[in-house]
C-alpha cells in the first residue's frame, strides 16, 4: 500500500512559479509511474503530466510547456510550475499507478493511489 502526501500549494501572483511535492511511503514507489492532476471548482479532473520510473515525462495539454517534473531517490516527485495564470487555480493531486515499470496515464481511473490534494490559487 502506498500513501501519498502533497505539499507546496498556496497563493501566488499571475506569472509566478511554484513547486509542489508528492512524498510517498510504502510499496515499491520507485517503480511506479506518478501522475499529477488538477481539479478546479465545477470542472472535471484533468491530467497535468506524469513521470515514469526512468524519469521520462508525459505532458498533458493543460500546462504544456509551463511545467517540469522530477523524482528523487527519497520517494518524492516534484511538479515545478512556471508562468502561472489565474486559470491554473485548482486543487492539485498526485497519484501513483499500482503496476511497476509502466508509463503514466492521462486517465485518472488508471491510478490506484491518490494524495489528499493541495490548493493552488493564482491571483491576477
Amino acid at each position: 500500500q502506498v500513501q501519498l502526501v502533497e505539499s507546496g500549494g498556496g497563493l501566488v501572483q499571475d506569472g509566478d512559479s511554484l513547486r509542489l511535492s508528492c512524498a510517498a511511503s510504502g510499496g515499491p514507489f520507485s517503480t511506479y509511474a506518478v501522475g499529477w492532476f488538477r481539479q478546479a471548482p465545477g470542472k472535471d479532473r484533468e491530467f497535468v503530466g506524469g513521470i515514469d520510473w526512468r524519469s521520462e515525462i508525459t505532458s498533458g495539454e493543460s500546462m504544456k510547456g509551463r511545467f517540469a517534473m522530477s523524482r528523487d531517490n527519497a520517494n518524492t516527485v516534484y511538479l515545478q510550475m512556471m508562468l502561472l495564470k489565474p486559470e491554473d487555480t485548482a486543487v492539485y493531486y498526485c497519484a501513483a499507478r499500482s503496476l511497476g515499470y509502466v508509463g503514466p496515464s492521462s486517465r485518472s481511473e488508471d491510478y490506484a493511489y491518490w494524495g489528499q490534494g493541495t490548493q493552488v490559487t493564482v491571483s491576477s
